[in-house]
């Protein structure tokens, strides 16, 4: 990767606003990005101010043919966003158990056959390799990989190795909800573990 053209994506999905401890890592990560690497190129999209409609609400059902027009040339762009992307940088916050619906329909739109993977006799293959995901993940409570009702980290890891994405880096703020002390406990926590950017440019 040449480290003066790393193009970085940046999205946030918490409905929270500055109250969001997804939306606080996630802008954690990315200024360390750009203190790192000064030409560092950052696309911003925030899924929860302006959601990409789900599948089937576009086409199928909006007669405003302008209208259908200009969502279906966004959706294209949050295709061609991603694929430009060197490095993802996500705030997933953890909603009953799962990523926010709004999250997932922007999943909808990069889990694509031809463009980010494709089917072979020998199973599905992915077509995104290369790139680097880095999750900020907030949850209230404490769920870990492998627990009942986790289906954040877990989901996340799944979809992006279906597309050929391998280095994928969750940071994790939990606890959240549990008293103040172990929402700055947990935040802490997190903050301390998120990795150094030249550690995955190189």
């Amino acid at each position: 990767m040449n480290r003066a053209h790393v193009k970085l994506l940046h999205i946030d999905s918490s409905i929270l606003g500055e109250k969001s401890a997804s939306r606080a890592l996630s802008r954690e990560i990315v200024s360390r990005w750009q203190r790192a690497l000064p030409e560092l190129e950052v696309a911003y999209l925030d899924l929860a101010a302006a959601p990409i409609s789900h599948l089937g609400t576009g086409a199928a059902t909006d007669p405003d043919t302008v209208a259908l027009e200009r969502e279906t040339a966004r959706e294209a762009r949050v295709l061609e966003d991603f694929l430009r992307a060197d490095v993802i940088v996500i705030g997933a916050p953890m909603y009953n158990f799962t990523v926010p619906s709004h999250l997932k329909a922007w999943i909808d739109r990069i889990v694509v056959a031809g463009k980010t993977f494709r089917y072979t006799a020998a199973g599905p293959v992915g077509l995104a390799g290369g790139k680097r995901v880095v999750v900020a993940l907030s949850q209230g409570g404490v769920l870990h990989p492998g627990d009942a009702g986790e289906h954040v980290e877990t989901y996340l890891r799944h979809v992006f190795q279906f597309i050929g994405i391998t280095d994928v880096t969750v940071v994790r703020a939990e606890g959240l909800a549990i008293s103040p002390e172990s929402r700055q406990k947990g935040f802490d926590a997190a903050l301390a573990s998120i990795p150094a950017p030249h550690a995955l440019a190189a």
